[in-house]
């Protein structure tokens, strides 16, 4: 974001806009993730991918940062006795040209972050005692010059920004080529390959029994509004913000808008500092000295962007959160008896009730019948012969 146009408005507020646009805070959901991502790195076997999946605006790109600067604290005494080593290194995936992914560009960013010289001056390797013109490497054959640099600098993990470009291939290509050509340089250079994206990493999750194996998840979600814990975490991080506010006069009263601000951002923390930075702007440069609802609803989010980014972190919160009817259908494949099964078998039977005589069921109605049939015969002298009586006629009484 520049701030040129602000030096002439408020030359005495550049310094603190540059302090609130570099400010990050350790909120819960980012110190979780920040925790489970070195313990991933740490644990995961050489040769791994560690997807870290999230809805856009949550923050990936601040939690690579802090894990980064950890990882130079906790390399320090590697790198001063090999000044060759790095701690990681760290590539931006470019998006796609006209819809093709370009290998080239991504391994020419890689050997960048390296400090690799000629990049563009690169040869292809043959055999021994062969030796050809130097012709420039194009496509994969740049990925040899990769795996030379990252066996030589020796970093322990590789972070893969933006990794969902990834997937935006033409339709005739195979998502688990891409996914395989990152697997195979992990593999062959021994180093953990994180893969920071959003919720369209999901196509590359279960491609492959192989890639399932290699691979681990780390959700790094959002706050919800149906959680009471991550409302008064959300209100936090609001009062957080507030206090850096670069504003000349005292502090405006977010909380009060608090509902609006979670609305417009979806709970993610990203998005609100970033709409937050464009208020603050917004307000200076009209002479303002506070923040106001108008400054806020002028830089907010459209209600159809909201409802894309929500309805993208539904789709992906569902698909990656295990519920029990998953859990149960698994566990019938595996062929273990489900829980509430067993918790029935150890359950003591009921008693049987005594099934009725079906015999005795029918008589009973008839039985009665001819009970009160004897009883009217003897109350009422005057009746019809005997022979009309039966099961199967009703008896006739004539009047005295």
């Amino acid at each position: 974001m520049r701030l040129d146009g602000i030096a002439a408005v408020a030359p005495h507020l550049i310094e603190r806009l540059d302090q609130f646009r570099n400010f990050t805070m350790a909120h819960p959901r980012l110190v979780t993730a920040r925790d489970e991502l070195l313990d991933a790195i740490d644990g995961a076997a050489p040769g791994s991918l560690v997807l870290v999946l999230g809805p856009t605006g949550v923050g990936k790109t601040t939690l690579r940062t802090k894990v980064e600067n950890l990882l130079v604290q906790q390399m320090t005494p590697a790198m001063t006795a090999d000044p060759g080593c790095l701690p990681f290194v760290s590539v931006e995936v470019p998006p796609p040209d006209s819809g093709r992914f370009r290998w080239r560009a991504y391994f020419s960013r890689l050997l960048a972050a390296m400090n690799e010289p000629l990049i563009d001056s690169k040869i292809t390797q043959h055999a021994p005692g062969v030796h050809a013109a130097a012709t420039s490497f194009v496509g994969m054959d740049l990925a040899y010059a990769v795996e030379q640099a990252l066996r030589h600098r020796r970093p322990p993990v590789v972070f893969v920004d933006e990794a969902q470009h990834l997937a935006r291939i033409p339709s005739g290509r195979r998502l688990s080529d891409q996914l395989d050509v990152i697997k195979a340089i992990a593999n062959r250079t021994q180093t953990v390959h994180v893969l920071p994206g959003t919720y369209e990493l999901l196509a590359f999750r279960n491609l492959s029994a192989q890639l399932s194996r290699r691979s681990l998840d780390l959700h790094f979600e959002r706050y919800r509004a149906d959680s009471a814990g991550d409302r008064q975490v959300f209100q936090s991080v609001l009062l957080t913000f507030q206090r850096q506010l670069p504003l000349a006069e005292a502090e405006p009263d977010l909380m009060a808008s608090w509902e609006f601000l979670y609305e417009r951002s979806v709970g993610c923390v990203g998005i609100l500092k970033e709409w937050l930075m464009r208020a603050c702007v917004r307000s200076i440069r009209r002479g303002a000295t506070t923040l106001s609802r108008e400054h806020l609803e002028k830089t907010a989010l459209s209600i159809s962007q909201c409802e894309k980014i929500l309805a993208e972190s539904r789709e992906g919160e569902t698909r990656l959160n295990d519920n029990e009817d998953s859990k149960l259908r698994f566990r019938t494949l595996l062929g273990i008896e489900p829980q509430s099964r067993q918790n029935e078998a150890q359950q003591p039977p009921l008693p049987k009730l005594p099934s009725p005589n079906r015999k005795s069921a029918r008589a009973q109605p008839l039985q009665q019948f001819r009970n009160a049939l004897r009883t009217l015969t003897t109350a009422c002298p005057t009746t019809l012969p005997r022979k009309h009586y039966g099961p199967r006629s009703w008896p006739i009484f004539l009047p005295r």
